[in-house]
């Protein structure tokens, strides 16, 4: 029963998991931990789960699909499409019986949340606020009032703890994301700078464009759109507009620019910057308004110095090994949009989607270090044939290789004892090239995209034949050949424009002599008579 109040007079509560945060990443690990008969406890200083979606998106629509119209019937394919359902077993809490439109109301997510923990019981307790954390002995020892709460395993499920301020002198004048008027009516007929350029900076500049007289977008980089980086979190379709009045030359603009200082001189705001792709040149610009979109970061103040966590590169989320682990501090872990720094802006860890298939196999990497339960294996014979046969079933099927392409993949490793193959489904490729390094011979398979750096992404040219695989532009199966922790070749097979990689020619043929080729036997990667 959810432990929403004290049970007992103690102020003292000891569990082997503390999860703190019960956003969908928290509700998504209980929910795991709660089904293997784990000692565990989730924290949440609001009254109600998934506190960020009750501010965020400012403008109340989500930018994560629900695509409730599929001719697919398969459960674990419709997940390919619905990226917002929690992964559970009852059929009536997925998200497309919340919402029927494609881009959903954050409001319907919120019922969604606080019905997947009612339903399954899970072990939360609301209002409860973390104040410190350290690691005594060991041990992690979180303080919330006058309670303490002590465990070997801490999850660090939070979020986003509050706005990044990137260090503009002047920054201090802008109105912030957080914090602005959305109504797109109070800047009608004025001059607006927006700095930033993803999809909080898109989503402010759409509600302002039938309103306000100049909008300039700014940002050292140019606009990343997701049609051309494929990564969710760049900037998507339905910001167009704003581009579209750009190019049309209706007084909108997009900047490249650093900007150097804002300054208020009366009732206008001024603003020196520096173009970034214009050879230095410099500007003294004049806003009615200036709006801070620059994102997000962790909130980090919790942790005292004996388990404060490394920072990734650019210090707005922590870095982590291959495990979701702190990278510095053992016994901590990171869920949900913070376990994205491995996968930063390629797969879709920061996301619903993307992060419940990382927190199944967090789930599991805990229960082999806290409960000695080994990783689920599946036996494949040591034979091109049924090789080709499994790994393509998965790559047909599975909506963890989908979604989180380029990161979660499935090892088979060579068992030298057997000669058979063991498969272990859904780790972070990184992680089982270290797990494996000692091992003779492992296959990796993961779905990948093409290169990047197509001049249209809208007509890139093709060449549909096996033996130019690798110039595949769309989602398509990659099979890695690692031995002794050394990637040594790789296999790519033909793209399909309906994801099914099941064509005797184009793809079983390919994938089986590829892994002939790999299986020959009288050396020391293969029994004899493994052919």
């Amino acid at each position: 029963m959810p432990e929403n109040s004290p049970a007992t007079d103690s102020r003292e509560h000891t569990h082997r998991y503390l999860i703190i945060g019960a956003g969908p990443a928290g509700l998504q690990l209980s929910y795991f931990l709660d089904r293997a008969g784990a000692d565990y406890l989730t924290l949440e200083r609001e009254d109600a789960p998934g506190g960020f979606f009750r501010r965020f998106p400012r403008h109340r629509r989500l930018i994560s699909l629900n695509k409730v119209n599929t001719t697919e019937k398969d459960p674990e394919i419709l997940l390919r499409w619905d990226w917002n359902s929690l992964l559970n077993d009852s059929p009536g809490l997925l998200f497309p019986n919340y919402s029927r439109e494609y881009f959903p109301a954050a409001d319907d997510l919120l019922r969604y949340l606080a019905d997947f923990q009612r339903e399954h019981a899970l072990n939360v307790r609301y209002s409860t606020a973390v104040d410190r954390v350290e690691k005594v002995d060991g041990r992690f020892v979180v303080h919330s009032g006058d309670e303490v709460f002590r465990a070997e395993c801490l999850i660090v499920a939070t979020g986003w703890g509050g706005p990044h301020i990137p260090d503009i002198p002047g920054i201090e004048l802008a109105s912030g994301y957080e914090d602005v008027t959305t109504s797109g009516e109070e800047f009608t007929g004025k001059r607006v700078l927006i700095i930033g350029k993803g999809n909080s900076a898109f989503e402010t500049a759409q509600a302002l464009l039938p309103h306000a007289a100049i909008i300039h977008m700014a940002s050292p980089s140019p606009v990343k759109l997701a049609w051309t980086s494929k990564h969710p979190g760049h900037v998507r379709g339905q910001y167009g507009s704003l581009l579209d009045s750009y190019w049309f030359k209706t007084l909108h603009a997009v900047l490249e620019c650093q900007i150097d200082r804002i300054w208020r001189e009366g009732d206008v705001f001024k603003t020196s910057i520096t173009y970034t792709l214009a050879q230095g040149e410099q500007a003294l610009l004049e806003y009615d308004a200036v709006i801070r979109c620059t994102g997000f970061t962790m909130d980090g103040g919790i942790f005292d110095e004996s388990c404060a966590p490394e920072r990734a590169p650019g210090g707005r989320i922590p870095a982590i090994r291959p495990d979701f682990q702190s990278a510095n501090v053992d016994g901590l872990y990171f869920a949900g949009t913070l376990m994205q720094a491995r996968d930063f802006k390629k797969a879709s860890s920061a996301f619903i989607d993307g992060f419940r298939y990382n927190l199944r196999t967090l789930a599991a990497l805990l229960a082999e270090r806290y409960e000695d339960a080994p990783l689920a294996r599946h036996v494949v014979p040591a034979n091109p044939d049924a090789l080709a046969a499994t790994m393509l079933e998965r790559a047909n099927h599975s909506s963890a290789l989908w979604t989180q392409f380029e990161y979660l993949a499935d090892a088979y490793v060579l068992e030298k004892a057997s000669g058979n193959f063991q498969r272990y489904e859904d780790l972070p490729e990184d992680y089982a090239a270290e797990r494996f390094a000692g091992e003779a011979l492992m296959f990796t398979v993961t779905l990948r995209w093409g290169r990047q750096d197509y001049g249209d992404v809208f007509a890139i040219e093709r060449h549909p034949t096996p033996d130019r695989a690798e110039e595949s532009a769309f989602l398509h199966p990659v099979i890695r050949v690692w031995r002794n922790g050394e990637q040594v070749a790789e296999r790519h097979l033909l793209e399909d424009l309906q994801a099914r990689w099941l064509d005797p020619v184009r793809h079983v043929e390919p994938l089986c002599r590829f892994l002939g080729e790999q299986l020959r036997p009288g050396d020391d990667r293969l029994p004899a008579g493994h052919s």
